[in-house]
């Protein structure tokens, strides 16, 4: 018997004045969200919208810095390869901001943010987790400022080396170049590691509820409701999959190929590399690595998290089943360890009738709970779940199995550009 004003798993109907308050301010982060991806193009949800982040997007992230390296640097940036350098650094740049803004804004397009995140489904959840969201909502902007704040300085930094470096014979143009070359980064970088950002930030939304599912175990529940509990998470689960699944994808394979094109251009000049030729290499990758490291993490975890309810199962059902007598066999739980937090119709419930002999309608209920449990985990065993990409499912397996591949391919690229000589 349920208590009143909960549901099935315990999760409040009604909400309380300081709920209320802390759904606010979930809600004002929610606007936060939504403002700050507005700024960026990614809501197009309109056709005046779709042309205005994909004109600003061009103007901004492709002309402005296309136009500056073409016509506006000096005779010796070719003599030191600085123009070819940037401009394949700017192509992968473009590529991996354009691949954030399709994916992020086609699914803001078509669900909306709050379906997006899956807290619409989740009004009930939202008043027992309200804190841990506002937290990862939190982390979304820290995730993007403190990884790009570094970044901006340490391109600053280079662009300045550059034109000190060059020697112009005036400083009015070179000011000028550096300040649109840094806009034009900035917007794109903060694109890219948005995108990256996103994903990052929907998968540890759905981390809570995997989390809190070992403490759904502890109520003495029915077993179909923690099996109906999980079908639910393991259905939004595969709904991130599908959504994220080519964008994951599409940036892991750009920016392996930026890495490698930093790798031959570094390893295969014969030149002089430095910080001013060379020095764009080293912030783009920074910038490449932390954004596929965000959404890999990001997998990798959900998948980790949704794995392991198996063995929180598992442990669980071996512990009811040790700690079964005579006195709860149809409970499969000793009262002794029964959680503070039942209600009195529960407590009734397991403990009234008590007899020191068990009668036959005990034994078989003690059986049936017994089978039931033991599907339940079977069931949960053979549907481990995890977030993934056309049926690869992102763990730690596959993660080894991707950095060996791309280990391999470093060990090619030093083979054929690094070679040693010998008389």
């Amino acid at each position: 018997m349920e208590a009143p004003g909960e549901t099935s798993i315990g999760v409040p109907l009604f909400r309380d004045e300081n709920s209320s308050e802390n759904s606010d301010e979930l809600d004002k982060y929610i606007k936060r969200l939504e403002l700050f991806l507005r700024c960026f193009g990614f809501y197009q949800s309109s056709a005046l919208s779709f042309s205005l982040s994909w004109l600003a997007f061009f103007l901004i992230g492709v002309a402005l810095p296309f136009i500056i390296i073409e016509f506006s640097y000096c005779s010796d940036c070719q003599k030191y390869g600085i123009r070819l350098f940037e401009l394949e650094i700017l192509t992968i740049e473009i590529l991996l901001a354009a691949i954030s803004l399709t994916c992020i804004s086609h699914n803001l397009r078509k669900y909306g943010v709050k379906k997006l995140l899956f807290v619409d489904h989740f009004r009930g959840d939202i008043v027992q987790f309200r804190d841990r969201f506002i937290l990862k909502f939190r982390g979304f902007f820290t995730v993007v400022f403190v990884w790009f704040v570094p970044c901006l300085l340490l391109k600053t930094g280079r662009e300045v080396s550059r034109v000190i470096f060059l020697q112009y014979d005036s400083w009015g143009q070179p000011a000028l170049t550096v300040i649109a070359l840094l806009i034009s980064w900035t917007y794109l970088t903060i694109i890219f590691l948005s995108g990256a950002a996103m994903f990052n930030l929907v998968c540890n939304l759905q981390v809570i509820h995997f989390e809190n599912y070992g403490k759904l175990l502890e109520r003495d529940l029915d077993v179909s409701v923690y099996i109906e509990e999980h079908i639910r998470l393991t259905h939004y689960l595969s709904k991130i999959s599908h959504r994220f699944r080519l964008f994951v994808l599409l940036e892991l394979l750009v920016v392996t190929a930026g890495l490698l094109v930093a790798l031959f251009q570094t390893t295969g000049n014969h030149g002089i590399l430095n910080l001013i030729n060379g020095g764009d290499f080293a912030v783009s990758s920074i910038v490449e690595t932390v954004g596929i490291i965000l959404c890999l993490h990001a997998a990798t975890k959900i998948s980790h998290r949704a794995q392991g309810i198996a063995s929180v199962a598992s442990r669980w059902h071996a512990y009811a089943t040790c700690n079964s007598s005579g006195a709860n066999l149809d409970s499969g739980n000793p009262t002794d360890v029964l959680p503070m937090y039942y209600s009195d119709s529960d407590l009734e419930s397991s403990t009234g009738g008590y007899m020191s002999i068990p009668t036959n309608t005990q034994l078989v209920s003690y059986m049936s709970s017994y089978h039931k449990r033991q599907a339940f985990v079977t069931y949960l065993q053979c549907n481990p779940g995890g977030f993934t990409v056309f049926g690869w499912t992102v763990d730690r397996i596959l993660i080894n199995t991707i950095f060996f591949i791309e280990f391999s391919l470093f060990s090619f690229v030093l083979g054929k550009t690094i070679t040693v000589t010998t008389k």
